[in-house]
């Protein structure tokens, strides 16, 4: 590819979680924009319609599918879905995940680190369990992971989502060496201060003007999970 040139997946199945909003949204829209079939993963009916509603006035297509990532049964049954319908998946962007709480360890609710670890890392790991033959069917395959600075800080409050985000950086780079042989290349992005639901959660105080757009980020996205993007086992830190 080029420089400056565009990358293409037409004719290309990516799977995206956490699709109604945020990162996930502006990244399914940018990835049917380049051509992909998107299949669009998240817990809300409306939020996964207003992403459709928008690949399709961009022209592009999707496929809706109302999932709560910890029922992990329904993530295989997903990957069995997939199979049947096309026999491969081309890309896949691990992007949904929760904050949880910001509160010291000790008075953390096993709830609350519970869903964080089951969210951030446990259906990640199901996912590569459901899709890695399908991704083995891809002449290109493409897994990118959404990390966090906070996987590599020790900042008070922050325990759960840190801890959940290192083992995810963990567990992509174990998956990426494992596919070295492959056909498959896996990498992780770290998407830095974003104008989202998730950092306003745990920024409240912060102007959202000052930080960059999900939108402004996806094309990064588009390019991680291009066949053309050859590097494999890499942390690629955001910057506008």
């Amino acid at each position: 590819m080029q420089p400056g040139e565009k990358p293409s997946l037409e004719g290309r199945i990516a799977l995206v979680t956490g699709a109604s909003r945020g990162i996930g949204r502006a990244s399914a829209i940018a990835l049917a924009k380049a051509g992909a079939h998107v299949i669009l993963v998240a817990r809300t009916v409306g939020g996964l319609e207003e992403t459709d509603d928008e690949i399709q006035k961009a022209g592009g297509s999707a496929t809706l599918v109302p999932l709560n990532l910890r029922d992990f049964d329904a993530i295989d049954r997903l990957g069995a879905s997939i199979y049947e319908r096309w026999g491969k998946l081309d890309a896949l962007l691990g992007n949904a995940g929760v904050l949880g709480q910001l509160t010291p360890l000790a008075h953390l609710e096993p709830k609350t680190f519970q869903e964080v670890m089951e969210v951030n890392v446990t259906a990640n790991w199901r996912l590569i369990r459901s899709l890695d033959p399908l991704l083995r069917q891809s002449d290109a395959g493409r897994v990118l992971f959404v990390t966090s600075g906070a996987a590599r800080k020790h900042i008070p409050f922050w325990g759960a989502y840190a801890m959940s985000k290192s083992a995810l950086e963990i567990l992509a780079l174990t998956y990426a060496v494992e596919c070295e042989p492959t056909n498959i290349k896996v990498n992780l992005l770290n998407p830095g201060p974003m104008r989202t639901l998730m950092r306003k959660k745990a920024m409240p105080g912060e102007n959202p003007e000052d930080l960059v757009k999900p939108e402004e980020m996806a094309f990064k996205v588009v390019e991680m999970l291009s066949p053309s993007y050859a590097l494999n086992e890499t942390i690629i830190n955001f910057q506008k």
